[in-house]
């Protein structure tokens, strides 16, 4: 999934209760399954910023020379302006682009 194009706030937001829970009528297991897709999300911008900087490593033994590439700090720079992986997780989770299944079964 592409996270730099989505609409997710960069700054905090107040978010409906009863809009969060309405696809489970739990306000829990709602949050859990929203931390469960920042989780993942979070895991994929730190994969895809770890490879882009490793494009930008030199390896060298000495620890006296330290080079400053202003290609790598614009792209940590960019990464830092991206929305949190919660605030993404939360906008996909109103926008039901997560699927989820409850594993109890409710017929009791």
């Amino acid at each position: 999934m592409n996270y730099k194009e989505t609409k997710a706030p960069v700054s905090t937001v107040t978010y409906d209760r009863e809009a969060i829970e309405a696809s489970t009528d739990n306000i829990y297991e709602a949050i859990s399954i929203i931390a469960k897709r920042a989780t993942q999300i979070n895991s994929d911008l730190k994969k895809e910023l770890v490879d882009k900087l490793d494009e930008f490593a030199t390896y060298n033994d000495s620890l006296e020379e330290v080079f400053e590439n202003k290609e790598q700090i614009e792209v940590s720079k960019f990464y830092e302006r991206l929305p949190k992986p919660t605030a993404i997780a939360v906008e996909e989770w109103l926008n039901d682009k997560i699927y989820h299944r409850s594993t109890i079964d409710k017929k009791k």
